[in-house]
């Protein structure tokens, strides 16, 4: 299963960003998805994840407020729209879906997509 991200680029502290995966599986609304980041130096990091539905969401602290993750089933594409963004959220951003163990929403994700750079100048 390929999960294609892009949304990616360069903005100013404060600024806005949302970012989108899509995919072609017909399972895709099935299973959560989630977005994690890795940033230079340092590992790999859970952002956000969303239920099946779509009615649950979970977050990270450092997150929490101003990012937001949805899905649009129809498309088969999940969403992280990213607000208020600093330059500490530099990183690679990437997707994620289909967690197979009980530590979802945090790992064990099946699927994963190439990352889309996200860069937060000050």
């Amino acid at each position: 299963v390929q999960l294609q991200a892009s949304g990616g680029g360069l903005v100013q502290a404060g600024g806005s960003l949302g970012l989108s995966c899509v995919t072609s599986d017909r399972g895709f609304r099935t299973y959560p998805l989630a977005w994690f980041r890795q940033a230079p130096g340092k590992e790999r990091e859970f952002v956000a994840a969303i239920n099946w539905s779509g009615r649950a969401t979970y977050y990270a602290d450092v997150v929490k407020g101003r990012f937001t993750i949805s899905r649009d089933n129809d498309k088969k594409t999940v969403y992280l729209q990213m607000n208020s963004l600093k330059p500490e959220d530099t990183a690679v951003y990437s997707c994620a879906g289909d967690p197979r163990d009980s530590n979802w929403p945090y790992s064990g994700y099946r699927f994963w997509g190439q990352g889309t750079q996200v860069t937060v100048s000050s």
